[in-house]
């Protein structure tokens, strides 16, 4: 097929040299905003008098027609093209004749690129928002519905303070509300219509590039020809987003791993997210955990693939940034996949509620209100410290607990304690009585719910995009 700018050659460009240039491979997902792009463009040109009223419908009624026969199946796209906008114009113009030729008037390959992948990384961003508020949706149903479901907190994967397993579920939901925070903050300072730059410098057509941007739901134009062609920070920032996505459902995945284990036992998860051993009957393996925890590695790689591109590229395009594409498309699906199987594997899960309390009391997490209670009996602070750690030695060398201690045995190590030790250091009280913002009492924990909730009833990032 003859290319787009074949007029300044005389000679066919080497077979093996057309392949490496070309990118329909990978461009061709995103022929939709190519398509958009293009009908906006020619509604523009029209509206500015560059084409006929006749033109312009007989242009977007073939622009709209190789959309349609695309989606319907009845039109391949042809790989032998070089791009994806080779491909379009190329079938528009078989479609409709010379008006098809019009089409690329006052534009760029290079604003064309700029707009479509533009284009196509907001939907991705709009649509990982929706995923993340789902996930938010689910964590936030277990959170409502154990609030007094005692569990160990830990630090340095050791037993440290009792905590519920709404406050630890409320952990994961603040990492994911940032994550929604981030997607909204991309999509403010990436929403913004590179289309009219040209291949660098604009056009000597009277091009009306706000009415263009707002036909395509952007707040309006870029402002710099240059950088418009050769921005690619908002799709760093996206990845940046992404890995950081996949860092938090990483961390949750190795817990739910470790909760999952034979030793914890905390979670069961269902059958339809587990997997078995080809060569142990007994086992279930919980992949889709170790899958995302495995997957990040190549978010993050995507991201660093694209910064190392960027680097040392000069103003304004380079073939260089052609790379921007095969490994973000990647990145974005994986997410996406990620999200999507993460969120049903937890609303299946189980929680084994009892076994998580037992595992709070027999890892001495109420240690520290022991010694809070000391100090309320009037013992300074560091003195109750080192009596509480006599006591836990006491109880591991007998391989008992703090709580199952008789009055007797409490009273041989301080004779400050008493018979309400026992209401002190249960984990109903342990919980109930941290109260501030943040903490897992109950009361406190449905303050925060509440929150979330009123949070969760907000417009998503999709009710809030310009409709063009």
């Amino acid at each position: 097929m003859a290319q787009l700018w074949g007029g300044r050659f005389t000679k066919e460009t080497d077979k093996m040299v057309y392949d490496f240039n070309a990118s329909i491979r990978f461009d061709k997902r995103f022929f939709r905003q190519d398509i958009d792009g293009s009908i906006a463009h020619v509604a523009m040109l029209a509206k500015q008098a560059v084409l006929t009223m006749e033109e312009r419908d007989e242009i977007i009624a073939g622009l709209q027609g190789i959309r349609g026969d695309v989606d319907g199946g009845r039109l391949a796209i042809d790989e032998s093209c070089e791009d994806i906008h080779s491909f379009v114009e190329a079938e528009l113009i078989r479609r409709i004749g010379d008006a098809g030729k019009k089409l690329h008037t006052g534009r760029s390959r290079n604003d064309q690129v700029a707009l479509d992948m533009r284009l196509y990384t907001r939907l991705q961003v709009i649509e990982t928002d929706g995923l993340l508020r789902q996930l938010l949706e689910t964590i936030l149903a277990v959170m409502e519905e154990n609030t007094e479901t005692y569990m160990p907190g830990f630090t340095h994967l050791q037993k440290a303070q009792p905590t519920t397993l709404a406050h630890h579920f409320g952990a994961y939901f603040e990492m994911f509300k940032r994550d929604r925070q981030r997607m909204t903050d991309i999509y403010k300072r990436m929403n913004y219509c590179p289309l009219g730059a040209g291949a660098l410098a604009g056009t000597t057509y009277p091009l009306d590039r706000a009415y263009s941007a707002e036909l395509m739901g952007f707040y309006g134009p870029t402002l710099n020809s240059m950088d418009s062609v050769s921005d690619r920070d908002y799709l760093i920032e996206f990845l940046s987003a992404l890995a950081t996505i996949m860092m938090h459902l990483s961390r949750f995945s190795e817990e739910i791993i470790i909760w999952n284990s034979n030793e914890y036992q905390f979670v069961e998860i269902d059958d339809a997210y587990s997997t078995g051993s080809s060569i142990m009957p007994q086992k279930k393996n919980p992949d889709i955990a170790e899958l995302v925890r495995g997957k990040t590695g190549r978010v993050y790689g995507a991201l660093m693939a694209l910064l190392t591109t960027m680097k040392g590229i000069p103003l304004a395009y380079n073939k260089d940034m052609q790379e921007d594409k095969e490994m973000a498309f990647d990145a974005m699906d994986t997410v996406k996949d990620c999200l999507t199987l993460f969120t049903g594997m937890l609303h299946t899960m189980k929680f084994k509620k009892d076994r998580m309390a037992a595992s709070a009391v027999n890892g001495f997490t109420n240690a520290t209100d022991a010694a809070d209670y000391l100090v309320n009996k009037g013992v300074p602070f560091r003195d109750a410290h080192g009596i509480i750690g006599r006591l836990v030695l006491y109880c591991i060398e007998k391989d008992t607990s703090i709580d199952a201690l008789s009055l007797t045995e409490f009273q041989a190590v301080s004779d400050k304690f008493e018979e309400d030790i026992y209401t002190a250091v249960s984990l109903k009280t342990c919980v109930e009585k941290r109260l501030t913002v943040g903490a897992p009492g109950p009361e406190a924990m449905r303050r925060v719910i509440a929150v979330h909730r009123e949070y969760l009833k907000e417009d998503s990032l999709y009710d809030a995009m310009p409709k063009g």
